[in-house]
C-alpha cells in the first residue's frame, strides 16, 4: 500500500498543532541503496541538529565524516560504538555516573540498531523521496499526551518512555523504535538541548512508519 506522506505529515500537523514538520528518518544500509532526490550534506553535525534541520524543511542524506556525536553515529549503526562510550567512561568522567560500573550498565541499556548502516537520511515527512524507517516529532507534553492516547485506542495498552537522558534522539527516538516497532518517548539529553536547541518545553516522540497512519488515523479521532 502506497502511502500519501504530504497528507499524513498535514494530518499530524493540523491536529496536534506541530511547530516545524515531522521529520523522516531513514538509516541507509549500502550506498547502492541511497534514495534519488537527497544531497550529500557536507556539515559536520550531530544527529539531533540533522533531525531539527530537517524539521526546518532540509532533505540530505550524511556519512560517517559528517557525524559529529560518536556515540548517536554508533547507536545508529554509522561506526562501531567508541570503546570509551560502550564502558561508560565517557559519561564518567563527565560526571554523570557515580561509578563506571553503573555508567557502563546504563550505555549497555541504550538501543542501539544491530546492523551496519552507510548513511543516515533526513527529510520533512511531506516531501520525503524515501520511505521513513521512523519518524522522529518534536512536541510539547500536551501534544505528547495526544500521542500517547492515541497509541493506546487500539496499537497498545500501555505507552513507553524508555530513556536515560543520554543518546536520546539516537538511541530513544529512533533505534528503539525501529529496532522494537513501538512508539518510544524521551526527554532529551544534555547534547540535543545544548547543540540542536531542543527548547526547555519540548520533548521527543519516535515513531516506526508501519504504524504511523493508524496512529495518525487515531489522533484524528479522538481529537
Amino acid at each position: 500500500m502506497s502511502i500519501d506522506y504530504t497528507a499524513l505529515s498535514e494530518k499530524l500537523t493540523s491536529v496536534l498543532g506541530l511547530k516545524g514538520s515531522p521529520v523522516a528518518v531513514k538509516l541507509i544500509r549500502t550506498e547502492s541503496s541511497l534514495p534519488s532526490g537527497l544531497s550529500h550534506t557536507n556539515e559536520v553535525l550531530r544527529h539531533c541538529e540533522m533531525v531539527q534541520k530537517a524539521r526546518r524543511g532540509f532533505k540530505f542524506y550524511a556519512t560517517v565524516e559528517q557525524h559529529a556525536c560518536k556515540g548517536g553515529a554508533g547507536m545508529l549503526g554509522v561506526i562501531d560504538i567508541p570503546e570509551n562510550i560502550k564502558s561508560g567512561e565517557f559519561y564518567y568522567k563527565l560526571g554523570r555516573f557515580s561509578s563506571i560500573e553503573h555508567a557502563a550498565d546504563t550505555m549497555q541499556g541504550i538501543p542501539r540498531v544491530d546492523f551496519k548502516t552507510y548513511a543516515t537520511a533526513y527529510s520533512p515527512l511531506a516531501e520525503t523521496p524515501f520511505d521513513p524507517d521512523v519518524v522522529v516529532l518534536v512536541v510539547t507534553p500536551s501534544q505528547a499526551m495526544m500521542i500517547a492516547q492515541a497509541n493506546v485506542y487500539e496499537l497498545h495498552s500501555r505507552n513507553t518512555a524508555d530513556f536515560s537522558g543520554i543518546q536520546s534522539i539516537c538511541g530513544d527516538a529512533v533505534a528503539a523504535p525501529l529496532m522494537r516497532g513501538t512508539v518510544n518517548f524521551t526527554l532529551g539529553c544534555s547534547g540535543s538541548r545544548k547543540y540542536a536547541k531542543v527548547n526547555e518545553d519540548e520533548l521527543i516522540v519516535g515513531i516506526p512508519m508501519k504504524i504511523l497512519p493508524k496512529l495518525a488515523d487515531a489522533i484524528q479521532k479522538l481529537a
